[in-house]
């Protein structure tokens, strides 16, 4: 119902031009162009061929890296950096064909990401590190420590994808429904919603995500940006972990918002996220699980009080 009134009063929004004041917006030439609050840096993985944007903050004993969601970006983790800096050293990578970084062709694999998550931490020589992930970047950390326990110290998952089943017919829906024309042609208005979606309610902060999507249509490698997004959806639907969870052995501190209205999926699972999200904890040995009330998908930045609280605690603990 919340969901409803807030999708429905965005529309009447739109409709009586609220969304004139994006119309000033400049077009970017490339996503290079982007305005990230923080400094960037490169390193280019030689195994994979991609060159990785990333933001390195603050130092200590522990290392973070943090991995955004579908079609994100690493500012999605900039009410977390400052903070959590000030105690470990914070990694917020762009994945291939995301932001900064470079968008040569990929298979958009959850493996294939694993691997990439893995150079990086040999090419920065940082060992064991946590992962924090969201959305799909939960599902990639999760991959991740799968395929290469050896530098994972620790899980942080944020509505992490990977928690519900699908079955044959509704993997086929995603991949159909989501493709590189698709992400490409998607209205201003249909951009505005999709970020409303992710809250319970839409942080003044949180204007940037809709600014920068809708500046980036025009950039010169933005085709490269719509292929990894449609690759990642087929990735996620193509490699599940819900079967493997049981074999997770480090660590996990897993977040969702009570309120969150894209997992489950509504259209293809209705049902209630604390019962995906309790599921999902349960297969995972040593696990925390926090149901955050009045919060939705995008818990990190939208609670980040909450959140930044509970990772200083789980990893200092």
């Amino acid at each position: 119902m919340v969901r409803y009134f807030k999708i429905a009063f965005l529309t009447v929004m739109i409709a009586s031009g609220c969304n004139s004041p994006y119309k000033g917006l400049s077009d970017l030439k490339t996503m290079d162009d982007l305005d990230y609050p923080f400094q960037v840096k490169k390193v280019y993985l030689p195994q994979d061929g991609h060159t990785i944007a990333y933001i390195d903050m603050g130092q200590g004993n522990e290392t973070i890296i943090f991995i955004h969601g579908l079609g994100s970006y690493s500012p999605a983790w900039s009410r977390n950096i400052i903070e959590l800096s000030q105690h470990f050293r914070c990694i917020a990578i762009d994945l291939p064909g995301y932001g900064k970084s470079s968008k040569e062709p990929h298979s958009g694999l959850m493996s294939y990401y694993a691997g990439v998550v893995s150079e990086l931490v040999k090419e920065l020589n940082l060992h064991k590190v946590y992962l924090a992930g969201h959305s799909m970047g939960g599902q990639i950390s999760i991959t991740t420590t799968l395929l290469h326990p050896e530098i994972v110290k620790g899980l942080i998952l944020v509505a992490p994808a990977g928690f519900e089943r699908f079955t044959a017919g509704q993997k086929q829906w995603f991949r159909d429904v989501r493709t590189p024309k698709g992400v490409k042609l998607t209205t201003a208005e249909a951009i505005q919603n999709n970020l409303a979606t992710n809250f319970y309610r839409v942080p003044k902060e949180a204007e940037f995500m809709i600014t920068d999507r809708l500046r980036m249509r025009k950039a010169a490698d933005f085709d490269g940006y719509c292929y990894a997004v449609a690759q990642s959806v087929k990735g996620m639907v193509d490699e599940p972990v819900i079967d493997y969870l049981i074999d997770i052995r480090v660590p996990t501190l897993i977040f969702f918002g009570e309120n969150d209205n894209l997992i489950p999926n509504r259209y293809l699972n209705p049902g209630k996220t604390e019962d995906i999200a309790k599921y999902g904890a349960s297969k995972i040995t040593n696990s925390r699980l926090i149901m955050v009330p009045k919060c939705g998908h995008f818990m990190m930045f939208e609670k980040p009080e909450v959140f930044n609280a509970n990772v200083m605690e789980f990893i200092k603990k």
